[in-house]
């Protein structure tokens, strides 16, 4: 008997009883697209194998509900954050909790695993950001910037950075080595539900309640394309594994996007209502949504399914796929992710640590860890999945075939799946993303150029105290380098050993007349005596010291320190920049307006001379800021933390023009 033929595109895999009472959070694992884990209001997390109807383990020990879930990439460990603020972490191999994290004062609302180290951020109704090393139980740094909710983050893949989204309808990208926000991204009109970095390009995807996706470049910290229309809240969107595409979970429908320019290549109606996840395994997209207590899975075979194409279409007004698959368009190149090699991406087990590093010195944690348990309710599944014969290639644990579709049962619905569709002919391969070649124009080490000056030399501490950006990063073998005899050794030490002291000697008596001036005048005094001294080093340690304490700032002072600022942000110095970024913010912030209202004031009757020399002074900070806004306009196209920080000065300085 021959084999029938599948026509379907889209089924319904299973419905299950998730939880004794309503369900609040779920997630799929992203290597394996078969573990499924649910957090619900009755303070469980349950782990589920798709397809299969028992529920394989339970975890126990939140005192509240838990709100939000997810797996680390090989899924080993899964973390989940509570309503009263508590995160635990556990290892699933082991059956048991490894770490309860304290710090938040609500709800989590998202979590998400770094994909090198071992590392968690969380992110909570009371608007914190966190980042929490869950080998030494701690949090490590903590990202203020947000005024609402923040609910969804994604780490990059790279592990640099993080991205942000929340209910003050904003996203935002941190870099991790720094411990600092690179840029802010506006537009969405609405809270923004999720974040998606795309797998190899410096893209981002941001899906909002406006109904919206927007797309950005993190190159150049713009929008690239806006896609409108959607049929509802954007709650969860997917890269495809080559980047080619990206998926929408719409109500009752999938959609495929392209971007650059915008454009819907496909619409497949799937019956999930409100997805809450997807993953992609075997070229079949599975999608998860839950209802109260139940949760269903839904596949979509993506090889019948339209992922590429060049004729534009209206995503709201055209639902049609379309008529011909056509090659991609070619796009801008974009910067690509160093990818590490996969003998380096494996960080230290948290498991191996001994049995006293893991516990608390907390009595209040050693009890959470004792009435914290695994109840493994399907011991078969669970050896199958969590203790495979060869752990090192658990993950994905077997080359897992794809979920059949179900037979045909309608003869109509037969025949019309049979027509011919644009996209069932063509395969898509999906080739594996660590052997993807890099285009030779976006190389991350580029050709060895002449010799030249940096055009910005770092500052000394390019991260903040406590924080490794090492951690952050995969290990890499460096190359052995050969042995230095101690003459050699003493040589290199002592190379431009001479020349540093005299600099140093230098400044160190500049420092001491500016202090002698400080101790016995005012600081109107100390500053233009370090002006007078012409050594852009004195200004700037004087400054770091002003920049403490707002109230020394006076207009006076202001009319001496701005022909300064405007030589430290034309400095090749990295230090430099910050200084004066920091101190032009600190005069924007106190005097503009001040500044502003004056020049815009009718003049007095009679003769003031207080307010004449106010005036006097206003217009000469007046000019010296127009002459330094057209220098910040031209660098406020520069990436990075120094681009977010030249277009913030850029908007303060609006009221100028």
């Amino acid at each position: 008997m021959a084999t029938p033929v599948v026509t379907k595109t889209a089924w319904k895999l299973q419905e299950i009883v998730a939880h004794a009472s309503n369900v609040s959070s779920l997630v799929l694992g992203k290597a394996s697209g078969r573990l499924l884990a649910t957090g619900g209001d009755d303070c469980r997390v349950n782990l589920w194998s798709i397809n299969k109807p028992n529920c394989i383990m339970s975890l126990t020990g939140h005192t509240s509900p838990v709100e939000s879930v997810r797996l680390n990439t090989p899924e080993e460990l899964i973390v989940a954050g509570s309503q009263s603020g508590s995160i635990r972490v556990w290892d699933l191999e082991a059956a048991k909790i490894l770490r309860t994290l304290m710090g938040h004062k609500a709800n989590i609302c998202s979590l998400d695993f770094h994909p090198y180290g071992e590392f968690v951020a969380s992110g909570s109704q009371d608007t914190n950001i966190k980042l929490w090393d869950i080998r030494r139980k701690g949090c490590v740094f903590r990202y203020r910037g947000h005024s609402q909710a923040v609910r969804c983050l994604r780490f990059s893949p790279d592990g640099k950075w993080l991205a942000s989204a929340a209910d003050d309808h904003t996203v935002k990208l941190w870099d991790l080595t720094a411990g600092k926000m690179m840029s802010e991204f506006p537009g969405h009109t609405g809270p923004v539900n999720v974040v998606e970095f795309h797998p190899n390009e410096y893209l981002l995807a941001s899906g909002s309640s406006d109904r919206t996706i927007r797309f950005w470049d993190l190159e150049k910290f713009q929008v690239v394309s806006c896609i409108e229309g959607e049929p509802g809240p954007v709650r969860s969107v997917l890269f495809n594994p080559d980047g080619c595409c990206l998926y929408s979970g719409c109500q009752d429908s999938l959609r495929v996007y392209g971007w650059e320019p915008e454009r819907c290549f496909d619409v497949v109606l799937v019956n999930w209502g409100k997805v809450a996840d997807l993953a992609i395994c075997n070229d079949q997209l599975i999608g998860v949504a839950f209802s109260q207590s139940n949760v269903s899975s839904y596949v979509v075979d993506l090889t019948r399914v339209t992922r590429t194409g060049t004729v534009a279409q209206d995503p709201v007004q055209d639902h049609r796929p379309l008529a011909q698959p056509l090659p991609n368009p070619s796009a801008p190149l974009r910067r690509i992710y160093e990818r590490p090699s996969t003998t380096c991406s494996r960080p230290q087990r948290v498991k191996q640590n001994s049995e006293s590093e893991r516990r608390s010195p907390s009595s209040e944690d050693d009890r959470d860890e004792r009435e914290s348990r695994a109840e493994i309710q399907n011991a078969e599944d669970y050896n199958e999945i969590f203790q495979p014969k060869n752990s090192i290639s658990r993950t994905p644990p077997r080359r897992s075939e794809p979920f059949p579709a179900p037979p045909e049962d309608d003869v109509a619905t037969a025949k019309e799946a049979a027509k011919p569709s644009p996209a069932m002919d063509v395969q898509f391969p999906v080739p594996n993303l660590e052997v993807l070649p890099r285009p030779p124009v976006v190389a991350s080490t580029p050709a060895p150029a002449p010799k030249a000056e940096p055009a910005i030399i770092p500052a000394t501490r390019n991260e903040p105290i406590g924080l490794k950006a090492s951690d952050f990063l995969p290990a890499v073998k460096m190359p052995q380098q050969a042995e230095l005899v101690d003459d050699d050794a003493m040589s290199q030490i002592r190379k431009g050993h001479d020349t540093m002291c005299v600099v140093l000697t230098s400044r160190h008596k500049n420092l001491d007349t500016v202090r002698a001036v400080w101790t016995t005048s005012d600081i109107k005094t100390s500053v233009d005596s370090a002006v007078a001294i012409n050594d852009l080093s004195v200004v700037v340690d004087l400054l770091n010291i002003v920049n403490q304490k707002a109230s020394l700032w006076k207009l006076d002072l202001c009319t001496t320190v701005l022909p300064q600022i405007e030589k430290l942000l034309q400095s090749k110095y990295e230090s430099y920049v910050q200084t004066g970024c920091t101190s032009l913010k600190l005069i924007l912030q106190r005097f503009l307006p001040l500044i502003t209202d004056m020049l815009a004031a009718p003049p007095s009757v009679g003769v003031d001379i207080s307010r004449e020399e106010r005036l006097h002074k206003c217009r000469l900070c007046h000019k010296q800021l127009k002459s330094i806004s057209g220098l910040v306009k031209s660098k406020s196209g520069l990436s990075g933390r120094h681009g977010s920080t030249f277009r913030e000065l850029h908007l303060l300085m609006a009221s100028l023009d």
